[in-house]
């Protein structure tokens, strides 16, 4: 009989584990495992409260995060006080103070509420530094490379760390200069579709690089991807909105490289189904430029054969695309992606009923095309979703679906 005494426990949430004893006794019943075999499994899970959010968790954050706030904002109401070499000095020892003080709390196995503020502090901290030490060599504090490299620091700091919450800040921070450094010069609406278009395509090829291999960090990436790109087909759909054409800069080719660079390690990596991700993120850009490039006139007063041309294949581009969000959310079990992709169709549907139909029908009527829109769109939303459930559960799970090490969600 093997020795329970030597093999590792591993914590689940506590209703996973429920399922898992569960079924556990029905294969025992049945005569799949044998007794001792069941309490060997038994032995190798227990219940990890951790895993959900509750008040005590949700006030350590909080109370670390006031905390820390009120001292920097208290070092920062005095700086005018000190000399630049000493305010940077004072930040980046509060800044040390947390990043040292988080990573000595997660390897002390310290709370993980109290181990994911102290480390939020430090990615705060960083952009406080890079932002302290631009003030003292006279860079003007509202240029977005600031923010680039703020986010740079905060992603280095998850990744090494291996911790959630700098990982966010980053994600965040990051979104940020993605769109402010390529328009800082110039804007117009198709350089923001191509950008929206541009970062699904990097954080849907980011997403199948990290899966089984930092799967939290995956299920992120994947979840902006999505956003991304029904952002993307959103304001390609609006009337006119590429008529200013591209504003081309060097950091908009420095963008589109990261993005197919991105894309193009996912294909060698991961060359199967995965691989479908990013090309459909590819796909998604190049729809979205289409689209933003298709010019039928903003005058909603005046809606003409070409106004509705453009709003059906507007509206026939997004239920594809939510279509096939609710698909990956199925097959990657991210109910977030299924979600975002029917709220996101109900607003865009709406969006472009109003712009198409209100100057026509009025009223009463309006709303009674609008609902058999939603009718429409939503019956086939959501007879894919139940025809891919029933597929995947008449075959048998692939090998990729497994997944192995999960990133620190502190």
């Amino acid at each position: 009989m093997t020795d329970t005494s030597t093999l590792p426990i591993r914590p689940v949430p506590p209703r996973q584990l429920a399922w898992l004893r569960t079924e556990v006794s029905d294969w025992a019943s049945q005569g799949l495992i044998s007794p001792e075999q069941a309490d060997v499994i038994r032995t190798r899970y227990r219940s990890d409260h951790h895993t959900r959010s509750s008040i005590g968790r949700v006030l350590l954050l909080l109370g670390g995060g006031f905390v820390g706030i009120g001292l920097i904002w208290l070092v920062a109401a005095n700086l005018d006080q000190l000399a630049p070499v000493a305010r940077f000095g004072v930040v980046t020892g509060l800044w040390l103070v947390f990043l040292v003080g988080g990573e000595a709390l997660a390897a002390r196995n310290a709370s993980p509420a109290l181990v994911g503020g102290i480390r939020l502090l430090a990615a705060l901290g960083t952009g406080a530094v890079v932002f302290q030490a631009a003030q003292s060599l006279q860079v003007p504090a509202f240029e977005p490379r600031l923010v680039g490299v703020w986010a740079a620091g905060a992603l280095l700091h998850g990744y090494l760390a291996r911790a959630y919450l700098p990982f966010v800040v980053g994600i965040v921070t990051g979104l940020g200069w993605w769109f402010a450094q390529p328009m800082w010069d110039a804007q117009s609406g198709l350089t923001v579709v191509v950008l929206l278009g541009a970062a699904a395509v990097l954080a849907a090829g980011l997403a199948v690089l990290h899966d089984r291999r930092l799967d939290t960090f995956a299920r992120t990436w994947r979840t902006l991807a999505g956003g991304m790109a029904l952002l993307a087909l959103f304001v390609a759909a609006v009337p006119d909105i590429g008529g200013g054409g591209v504003e081309w800069s060097t950091w908009l080719v420095v963008v589109l490289a990261m993005a197919g660079l991105s894309a193009a390690a996912a294909l060698v990596v991961h060359p199967g189904q995965r691989a479908l991700e990013p090309l459909g993120a590819i796909v998604v850009l190049g729809a979205a430029t289409l689209l933003a490039l298709w010019s039928t006139g903003a005058d909603t007063s005046d809606v003409d054969a070409a106004d509705w041309l453009h709003a059906a294949v507007s509206i026939g581009a997004y239920v594809a695309l939510a279509v096939a969000l609710v698909a990956l959310g199925t097959v990657r079990e991210h109910p977030s992606l299924s979600w975002m992709a029917m709220v996101g169709l109900v607003v865009f549907t709406t969006f472009q009923s109003f712009a198409v139909f209100a100057p026509i029908v009025t009223g009463a009527w309006l709303f009674v095309v609008l609902g058999t829109v939603f009718l429409g769109t939503g019956f086939l939303v959501d007879r894919a979703r139940r025809e891919l459930v029933q597929a995947l559960d008449t075959t048998t799970d692939s090998p990729d679906s497994t997944d192995t090490t999960e990133g620190d969600v502190r």
